[in-house]
């Protein structure tokens, strides 16, 4: 069983599985198993974690509101097969899911992911673990540039992750009902207050009802 903090060095390349990775996995250690090779987080810069932060808020407060599931953080390890366990910024579970997770991490693929690029991860983010999130079946992914501001959107059609919103001004959600941001709002340099962006799709949430209705 594996026991140090940091990752193992073996003398010979050898693969872990996802279960040697979760039993090595200890609190406030930052990491991901891809393809069955242990890649530690590098710490981010602050124009990253505003961005992860103000989404964070914004998504947990509406999800709370609507009573859609949970939204974890990265402390908690998505294990998608035998030698890839992740650790995304941001995933949102459906209740249904919810009820489905494990006590140290979560079996199965989010319905939701969001992930920030940083220098140390953008390849990653946008290779590796974009094919892997496609094929265990997450229903949208979002790559947030907090730097270049160059935000891309994708959601599942049939097996695949296609691109949508591309420069679209507001982004509505594929997967969480009634969930949308505008562009504007995911810039780290001016950010509106997340309370008034949280009436604002609120209201937008309940017109749609309304309209519905007749």
């Amino acid at each position: 069983m594996l026991t140090a903090a940091a990752p193992p060095k073996p003398s010979a390349r050898r693969l872990f599985t996802s279960e040697e990775f979760l039993a090595w996995l200890q609190p406030g250690v930052f990491a991901d198993l891809i393809d069955g090779e242990i890649v530690m987080h590098s710490p981010v810069n602050l124009r990253h974690a505003d961005l992860v932060n103000f989404v964070e808020r914004l998504l947990a407060a509406y999800i709370e509101h609507e009573d859609l599931g949970v939204l974890h953080r990265e402390s908690v390890a998505v294990r998608l097969s035998t030698r890839e366990t992740f650790l995304p910024d941001l995933a949102f579970f459906t209740k249904g899911q919810v009820t489905r997770l494990a006590p140290s991490h979560a079996p199965f693929a989010p319905t939701f992911v969001l992930e920030a690029l940083s220098p140390g991860t953008a390849d990653r983010d946008t290779g590796q673990k974009f094919a892997s999130y496609e094929l265990h079946d997450v229903m949208e992914y979002w790559i947030l540039d907090p730097q270049k501001l160059d935000h891309r959107f994708y959601r599942r059609e049939g097996d695949m992750l296609s691109e949508f919103a591309d420069a679209a001004d507001r982004i509505d959600s594929a997967s969480i009902a009634g969930f949308w941001v505008k562009r504007a709002w995911l810039n780290p340099e001016k950010f509106p207050k997340v309370s008034a962006c949280l009436t604002e799709i609120l209201a937008a949430r309940k017109a749609e009802r309304r309209r519905r209705r007749g």
